[in-house]
């Protein structure tokens, strides 16, 4: 992949060093909840659970799995699950906790636009979800690594937060970038959604990818939309200035029901 101009040439590498320190603050978090997962909690939320359907026995490749807890809950499903990751040391953490509950899920470190040729052709499923596109600067390659990983017949089930959200400050006061992806975004993070008041200051790289772009990658495959869905929650409280919502989940304070904050498609290989 040639970069363009304003992408920093070792963007792999401060976002992989950005997520390895996310990590430790994450696995002792209450948001994660690693305690109620040793216990036999799901990870997964009710949008993908739907979409996911019966996964037993089905072989399914989890792009972006972090530290894993969505993997290993599919693999509790029945599914066949390999998980991929940019973080060495998430993957650490997936594998440990794995090997800790008797879960059996393949771990594989990758950069998703680069996924290895022994995949192609072998899933029935592609799962990602909530906060994955961002970090990937190019998702006509993203799309055509999906695309040549599923069998025929296979789906792309995909969770995220809604391009709207990241137009947007912190505290949701004023739009500071376009929605639509017109520049890299370079920050320098503090703490983690997880644990605002942890001691971390790492600089990430990502990008703003609205909805056309999205389909229209996913359509540039030859991918068939099955299923396409806005929400005005999240089912996290992970961003400033959230609070209940009155079915379930999250919504902005000063904005309930507003804006929308998540999105959900499913993509079919012919």
């Amino acid at each position: 992949m040639s970069l363009p101009p304003d992408i920093p040439a070792d963007y792999l590498e401060l976002n992989r060093r950005l997520w390895n320190a996310k990590t430790a603050f994450h696995l002792t978090s209450d948001f994660y909840d690693v305690a109620g997962f040793r216990a036999g909690k799901t990870s997964l939320n009710p949008p993908e659970l739907a979409l996911l359907g019966n996964v037993a026995g089905q072989h399914i490749l989890h792009l972006q799995c972090h530290f894993g807890l969505d993997t290993l809950s599919l693999a509790r499903l029945g599914a066949h699950v390999t998980g991929v990751d940019l973080a060495d040391e998430a993957l650490a953490a997936a594998r440990a906790l794995g090997q800790e509950l008797g879960l059996t899920a393949e771990f594989v470190q990758a950069d998703v636009l680069a996924l290895p040729a022994r995949f192609d052709g072998q899933f029935e499923m592609v799962f990602t979800s909530y906060g994955v596109l961002g970090w990937l600067p190019d998702l006509a390659q993203w799309a055509a690594g999906v695309a040549r990983c599923l069998r025929p017949g296979g789906r792309l089930v995909l969770v995220e937060l809604h391009p709207a959200v990241w137009m947007f400050d912190n505290d949701f006061t004023r739009i500071e970038y376009s929605y639509f992806n017109r520049q890299t975004i370079i920050e320098q993070e503090t703490g983690t959604y997880a644990d605002r008041a942890a001691p971390l200051q790492e600089t990430s790289v990502s990008w703003n990818h609205s909805l056309g772009e999205v389909l229209g990658a996913l359509l540039g495959q030859g991918l068939a939309i099955r299923h396409f869905e806005e929400y005005d929650y999240l089912c996290y409280d992970c961003l400033n200035g959230l609070q209940p919502a009155p079915g379930g989940g999250y919504q902005l304070a000063h904005l309930p029901g507003k804006l929308p904050l998540m999105y959900s498609i499913v993509a079919q290989k012919p």
